[in-house]
C-alpha cells in the first residue's frame, strides 16, 4: 500500500473489496490495467444513468459541461504508478458531486501529489496483488480525501448515493480480472 500512502496519506472515505484469483500477481496486475477488462457494460450503464440528466439537458439546449465530453471512464484517471507485482494505483480529483464531476485535469502523478485539495476531493483507486495459496489475493481500495469541510459535506451526500453502485462496479471488476487472468481474454461477466 505504499502508493496509496504516498499519494493519499489521509482520507475520510474508503471502500475495499477483494477476491482470490488463481494466477500469479504479475499476471493479475497486468490484466487489471487493461482497458478492455475495466470497461464493464454494467459500469457503463450506471455511469450513463448518472450522466443522463445533464446529457438530456444538453440535448434540450441547457448548459452542460458533458455535452462534448465522452462518458466518464478509467481514461479520466491519472496513472500514479506500479510497484512491481504488488500494486497499481490511479488518481482522480474533482468535485465529483457535480453533474459534470468537476474534474481537475492532472497530467501526471507529480501533479496529483502537488494538487491542493481545497474545495475538491482527491481519490486514489489502488489494486494490490498478494500471493495467496496457488494464486493471488487481488484487492481494490478506493480512498477519498476532501480538502475542506465544505467539500467533505458535499462528498458525503454524494457518497451515500453512489456507494452501492461503486461497490457493484468493484465486485464486477474483480470478477472480470479473475476471468481475464485465467482465460487470457475478457469474458462476458
Amino acid at each position: 500500500m505504499q502508493l496509496m500512502r504516498h499519494y493519499l496519506p489521509q482520507f475520510q472515505f474508503a471502500e475495499e473489496h477483494s477476491r482470490h484469483v488463481p494466477a500469479p500477481p504479475a499476471r493479475v496486475l497486468d490484466v487489471a490495467a487493461r482497458p478492455e477488462v475495466v470497461d464493464d457494460p454494467v459500469a457503463r450503464g450506471l455511469i450513463a444513468l448518472r450522466e443522463l440528466p445533464s446529457r438530456m439537458g444538453a440535448r434540450l439546449g441547457m448548459a452542460s459541461a458533458l455535452r462534448m465530453r465522452p462518458a466518464f471512464s478509467l481514461a479520466d484517471f491519472t496513472p500514479l504508478g506500479r510497484d512491481g507485482d504488488r500494486e497499481l494505483a490511479f488518481g482522480l480529483a474533482g468535485r465529483f458531486w457535480q453533474a459534470d464531476y468537476g474534474l481537475v485535469a492532472l497530467p501526471d502523478a507529480q501533479a496529483f501529489a502537488a494538487l491542493d485539495a481545497k474545495g475538491i476531493a482527491k481519490l486514489v483507486l489502488q489494486f494490490t496483488a498478494e500471493p495467496e495459496g496457488a494464486g493471488t489475493r487481488l484487492t481494490t481500495r478506493t480512498r477519498i480525501y476532501c480538502g475542506d469541510a465544505a467539500a467533505q459535506r458535499r462528498f458525503r451526500a454524494y457518497w451515500l448515493l453512489i456507494r452501492p453502485a461503486s461497490g457493484l462496479i468493484r465486485h464486477r471488476l474483480l470478477r472480470r480480472v479473475h476471468h481475464a487472468a485465467l482465460a487470457g481474454s475478457v469474458s462476458r461477466c
